[in-house]
């Protein structure tokens, strides 16, 4: 058959099946592949909250979706162009994003009467009508597999696992992907099992022949390659960034880099990327609890390290005491907070923005500290790598806010040179110099010093208790307690000098500003841009620090006549601008949901409070 090839801009992919039918690998190896082709890409894995959900079900469906294009792409996409359903469960729990036209490609195989049930169907949506206004492809996926594999003599339930390689080789030929790149993925992977490389290798290739071969699919699609900044990129997730941004901070500052945390979904592969690089001078530390593993990190900075911890939600919550002392003694530990929907366990799975609140006050008494949050999986590193410099140039605790969707999520990084990264200086003693005390201050930033234990003529003592501001001896004098109490919020506030300074995407005036903070950036960007196309005055602004705020946000305020602020909250960023500009009316868009924001979700809120109708309605972004 003759291959029609189409050149479009972007598309939105999703795979869907059980946990076990290697989705997630899937979708990053289209990833991951379209990223060496040059295209920009965001992913979105969506997994189940359950360790081992009912096969066939829909509490079992584990998703990948990713948005690949010629143009830039912040966000994943709203709605899937394609769908890859390996089973009754992915396909009904996909339904709903899902517009007409869409294209489904199936394992017909997989449509039998118990799974069927399973999934909750009562008739076959194959053969129903039910999908009448979709472009679907239903292909004998296991089957097929198992027959071109057959030869290898492997067991029944091998040949089946390398189904996700057939529905990979047809997306793959759909797109005008090479094959290249995953199968020299599949040989580094099993380099121990050559006859399981050699199975996803045939089960790849015959896929890509079958979609070649059917008339079922008349037509493929080339994305060409986006224009970027001559560097060296890879693909890499939230968390990996974070990681690796921490590692870079460290080599920056001449130290040791110290990680004590306790595993906790989503945060645990920041942990488990760290203890990969020994040959950095990274240790790291699995606790028993969330209160041993802050604990030691006050302890490793104390010793002089670069002192991480990681943790989400539900843990942040168990750290408060020890935060407090970091706090208290002043010490320069950086805690991540990869938030996860709430309360208690919650959603460990899902996306949310609920911890901030918590971050800025969850802890006894007047306790300020720094807090940051990342916006896309790439910034992680700089972010990471800030929070890290702010931590020691400040001496203080510092909380990293990143969430679900962009930890786990993944774009095209350039990799940057150490030698470009800021300079990081830690406020080291070097030689005695009459009196000295650890909480002598710098007279202009109220830093105190870091001594390192073990200097002759520099011992001393940190703690929790209220001390005096120059001999660091304990102290419950009222008007003592009552400088120390400004002296640490003085020394946070001062941080604001050392920011930059709120950024306006779009005019720097108009009729709307749509502020957000962490994830929510992709989501934002894209509707704004979207909306100032459809003619409408639409502007974004999104935090990165939020305590200290920048020093400019009151002056972007008062150039809009609407603010409204977007969070995957109840309302948390909001209360803090209501307080600190209450001269401003603030209005809120909010999503509990587990899910990040859409364009849709945002687009659509803006044509009502607009109340304009836009020249198209863009379905998928």
């Amino acid at each position: 058959m003759q291959k029609d090839i189409k050149t479009i801009e972007k598309v939105v992919i999703r795979f869907s099946g059980d946990s076990g039918d290697g989705m997630q690998l899937t979708g990053s190896q289209f990833a991951d592949t379209s990223m060496v082709l040059g295209n920009d890409i965001v992913t979105f894995p969506d997994y189940p909250a359950e360790i081992r959900a009912p096969l066939g079900t829909i509490a079992g469906v584990s998703s990948f979706q990713v948005q690949i294009g010629q143009i830039d792409v912040y966000t994943p996409g709203d709605n899937p162009d394609v769908l890859v359903s390996m089973n009754p469960a992915g396909l009904k729990a996909n339904m709903r994003f899902l517009r007409k036209g869409t294209t489904i490609i199936t394992d017909g195989d997989a449509f039998d009467r118990k799974s069927l049930e399973k999934a909750g169907y009562t008739a076959n949506p194959l053969e129903s009508g039910e999908l009448a206004d979709y472009n679907v492809i239903v292909a004998p996926i296991t089957s097929l597999t198992k027959q071109s594999i057959i030869h290898l003599g492997l067991d029944n339930k091998t040949n089946e696992r390398c189904k996700n390689m057939f529905a990979l080789g047809i997306v793959y030929w759909l797109f005008s992907r090479p094959l290249e790149s995953t199968t020299k993925f599949l040989e580094s992977k099993f380099k121990k099992k050559p006859e399981l490389a050699e199975a996803n290798k045939i089960a790849l290739n015959t896929g890509f022949s079958y979609a070649e071969s059917v008339e079922l699919l008349p037509s493929a699609y080339i994305i060409p390659a986006t224009v970027q900044e001559k560097g060296l990129y890879r693909n890499i997730t939230g968390n990996r960034a974070v990681a690796w941004g921490f590692i870079a901070a460290a080599e920056r500052a001449g130290k040791s880099l110290f990680c004590g945390s306790y595993p906790i979904t989503p945060a645990s592969d920041i942990m488990h990327e760290l203890a990969k690089h020994k040959a950095f001078n990274v240790h790291v530390f699995q606790a028993e609890d969330e209160i041993a593993a802050i604990a030691s990190t006050i302890g490793a900075a104390f010793a002089g390290n670069v002192a991480v911890t990681t943790t989400s939600g539900p843990g942040l919550a168990l750290k408060g005491e020890a935060i407090n002392l970091a706090v208290m003694a002043e010490m320069p530990i950086v805690i991540v907070d990869v938030q996860r929907g709430g309360p208690s366990t919650g959603l460990p799975t899902k996306t949310e923005q609920s911890d901030l609140l918590q971050a800025m006050f969850g802890r006894n008494g007047e306790s300020p500290l720094a807090v940051i949050a990342a916006y896309l999986p790439e910034n992680c590193f700089d972010y990471a790598y800030e929070a890290v410099k702010v931590a020691i140039e400040h001496m203080t605790p510092v909380i990293l806010l990143t969430d679900g969707y962009i930890a786990n999520s993944s774009q095209a990084w350039k990799i940057p040179q150490l030698k470009d990264m800021p300079s990081i200086s830690a406020h080291h003693v070097q030689a005695q110099d009459g009196k000295w005390s650890a909480y002598i201050r710098d007279a202009e930033t109220l830093v105190r010093s870091w001594e390192i234990p073990g200097q002759a003529g520099f011992e001393h003592r940190v703690g929790g208790l209220e001390k005096d501001p120059q001999t660091g001896m304990i102290s419950y004098d009222p008007e003592n307690h009552e400088q120390m109490v400004h002296i640490r919020a003085d020394k946070v506030a001062k941080i604001a000098k050392n920011i930059p300074d709120l950024k306006v995407d779009g005019d720097s005036e108009g009729d709307i500003l749509l502020v957000g903070w962490g994830g929510t950036y992709g989501a934002i960007e894209t509707a704004t841009r979207s909306l100032r196309k459809e003619g409408l005055s639409v502007s974004h602004a999104h935090f990165t620090w939020l305590n200290p705020m920048p020093n400019n946000t009151a002056e972007v305020f008062s150039k809009f006549k609407e603010i409204v602020v977007c969070e995957l909250n109840l309302g948390q960023l909001v209360q803090l601008l209501r307080n600190k500009y209450p001269q401003f009316n603030f209005k809120q868009l909010n999503k509990v949901k587990g899910l990040p924001f859409t364009v849709q979700d945002l687009t659509d809120y803006v044509y009502q409070l607009t109340n304009k109708i836009p020249h198209e309605q863009l379905a998928n972004y």
